[in-house]
């Protein structure tokens, strides 16, 4: 099975959306340590079982956890294929901005010109103006 590591514009903002908050980027981090119950997640908040409920539907949502069920309780994990597709997608927008760091370092990195010259214009009406003052 080939494994799908580009996400949808849609999942993109899910995820995004998930991690927007520091409590569901904590649930996140506590569910990739180990399996846990919701009731477990909810006690480690200072908020009501609800509002944890709504963190990990979020998640769930982005798809970045999954959820099962376990007698009366229900059991949450991250997901870890989700997570390397998001990190996939970090990666990649990592390597776009070393690159045009890169670029202004090598712009930054050019001699700049002797006192009192100039440096060529790209402006093309500017040779257009050289010529018509007889330059």
């Amino acid at each position: 099975m080939v494994a799908q590591t580009e996400l949808s514009e849609a999942e993109v903002d899910r995820v995004f959306h998930a991690l927007a908050t520091s409590t569901r980027r904590d649930i996140l981090r506590r569910t990739i340590e180990r399996e846990q119950s919701v009731s477990t997640l909810a006690s480690e908040y200072e908020m009501s079982f609800a509002a944890v409920q709504k963190h990990v539907a979020v998640l769930e949502a982005a798809n970045l956890i999954v959820k099962r069920a376990e007698g009366r309780e229900r059991l949450v994990r991250a997901n870890p294929e989700m997570i390397a597709r998001a990190r996939a997608l970090l990666a990649r927008y990592e390597e776009l901005w070393r690159s045009r760091i890169a670029r202004l370092d090598d712009l930054l990195a050019e001699p700049s010109p002797p006192a009192g010259e100039r440096p060529a214009s790209t402006d093309p009406t500017s040779s257009q103006r050289n010529e018509s003052q007889g330059d």
